[in-house]
């Protein structure tokens, strides 16, 4: 009736979340027509065509009065086709075509199509968050059954003239199956990676500690077999972790498979990504590779291929766990702590250093290629190693070496051996004190690692952040070990972890 407002639950998706929005439709004088206000953008205002389309097929009148729909808050832009549903039920529900029973206990969301069916959106789960965050069911299309979460009330609606019997006839309320998830798959062992024990070595030394790597061999050597295998020894994603990376896949529209069933993201952009495609941006804004990576490994294979501009992009990342995109319409904050592995040639022609085939390349082009593999991202990398191709002997004669449950076993080992030192989580700066001095202290130093640490450090030259860097292998070796105190041989192991190629 003209002077009414009607209003219901909605949703739209900014950055990795989903931002509540109220539907408000009233009905008036004038000329038929459908007016949207609240700052919507083309998508949004395109809603009106698969309205009045949507409605007819399903048998429902479309008002001819001028119907006046207003997105609230309206100082925040309103992007995507899952404002449809929202919109029709006001409209239905204000006109009297539909039962106004359970409408506001429910949150819609769905994109309509021209005969009335309700078709899915990006981002279910960051619906299914502000759902459950705000107590009300979620009423979308029928596909939300294949990604529930565990806690949401949903209720699945395959077409609109389902409506004229009420919303909770036609979306009746579904309890998640959180056992259709746990679907087995595919597992990569480290066991079919060949004559690769030392970088096996290096790779549980970093996932126990969580600290970046970079592989630097010829081509052929197993770099990227052996970067695709470090979810394995990761342990499986907690239940928070899990649902912020699958917010942030399910806006991206990326599969979720995988995570659903925990295992942790494994990213490997090419290297001609853009800016806005590693760290996230666009209109509207989405999240990069980076924030795909959250919780999970981010591979980037050819390092020195990518342009030094995009790398530098990963310092502050890096340092923060997030990243941070101004646009005019306000900041969007990204999560983005990742486990960072990047794989490289020596040189152009890749086999510089090789034991069989010689390099073809000249000084100056070596020298110009090596100097893409130096600056600020490279010393935030912590392990550097070379990987040489194996001997063909062991791989035709099936040779065995480190297995994936060996090497997870050292992980969680090293892990849990860490939890107890609370003391020793961070290093940095202490009043009156120089970094060898509390490093070599609140790391629990022996007297011959000290010496140890002190020697290489003059004698290679090792910045501060370097000899922080160094401490850290060391200490994350010795947890492995499970031994309270660093030793000489874990500071010698260590350095060898500097690798040589770079």
């Amino acid at each position: 009736m003209p002077g009414q407002v009607f209003a219901v639950h909605a949703a739209c998706l900014r950055g990795v979340e989903a931002a509540p929005v109220t539907v408000e439709v009233t009905l008036g004088g004038g000329l038929p027509s459908i007016a949207i206000i609240g700052m919507p953008d083309s998508t949004v205002l395109d809603a009106r065509g698969r309205i009045r389309g949507a409605m007819r097929s399903a048998g429902f009148e479309v008002p001819r009065q001028s119907i006046t729909v207003n997105l609230a808050p309206g100082d925040m832009r309103k992007t995507g086709s899952g404002l449809d549903l929202p919109i029709v039920i006001a409209i239905l529900a204000i006109s009297g075509q539909i039962p106004l029973n359970g409408l506001d206990d429910c949150l819609f969301v769905g994109e309509l199509t021209l005969d009335g069916s309700v078709s899915p959106v990006r981002g279910s789960i960051a619906y299914q968050v502000l759902a459950r965050d705000l107590n009300l069911r979620l009423i979308g299309a029928p596909e939300l059954a294949a990604l529930s979460l565990p806690g949401c009330s949903y209720g699945m609606l395959a077409h609109i003239s389902r409506l004229r019997a009420g919303v909770d006839t036609a979306a009746p309320s579904v309890v998640a199956d959180v056992s259709a998830h746990e679907r087995p798959l595919l597992e990569l062992d480290f066991a079919d990676v060949v004559g690769q024990e030392t970088a096996k070595r290096a790779m549980a030394v970093a996932a126990a500690g969580e600290l970046g790597m970079l592989m630097v061999g010829a081509p052929g050597s197993g770099k990227t077999m052996l970067a695709k295998r470090m979810t394995t020894i990761l342990p499986k994603l907690s239940v928070d972790d899990q649902q912020e990376a699958l917010c942030i896949h399910s806006v991206a529209g990326e599969d979720i498979e995988e995570l659903l069933a925990g295992r942790r993201p494994f990213r490997s952009p090419h290297h001609s990504i853009s800016v806005a495609g590693l760290v996230g941006g666009g209109r509207p804004v989405r999240p990069g590779e980076i924030s795909l990576a959250h919780g999970g490994v981010l591979f980037l294979d050819e390092l020195a291929e990518f342009p030094a501009h995009v790398l530098q992009t990963l310092r502050q990342p890096m340092e923060e766990g997030c990243v941070r995109i101004v646009r005019v319409d306000g900041m969007y904050l990204f999560p983005a702590s990742f486990q960072l592995l990047a794989a490289s040639n020596p040189c152009p022609c890749g086999y510089l250093g090789d034991r069989e085939v010689p390099c073809s390349c000249s000084a100056t082009a070596i020298e110009r290629y090596r100097a893409k593999l130096a600056g600020p991202l490279i010393d935030r990398i912590d392990i550097v190693i070379d990987v040489f191709r194996p001997d063909p002997e062991l791989i035709i004669k099936g040779a065995e070496g480190l297995a994936t449950r060996d090497l997870l076993e050292m992980v969680e080992r090293g892990r849990a051996f860490r939890s107890h030192r609370e003391h020793a989580r961070r290093v940095g700066l202490m009043h009156g004190r120089s970094v060898l001095e509390r490093t070599t202290d609140e790391l629990a130093f022996d007297e011959e690692a000290s010496e140890a640490l002190l020697d290489f450090s003059r004698r290679l030259h090792i910045t501060g952040r370097g000899i922080k860097r160094l401490s850290r292998i060391a200490r994350t070796i010795a947890d492995i070990d499970e031994r309270e105190r660093v030793m000489r041989q874990h500071i010698l192991e260590a350095v060898m972890y500097r690798g040589g190629g770079v």
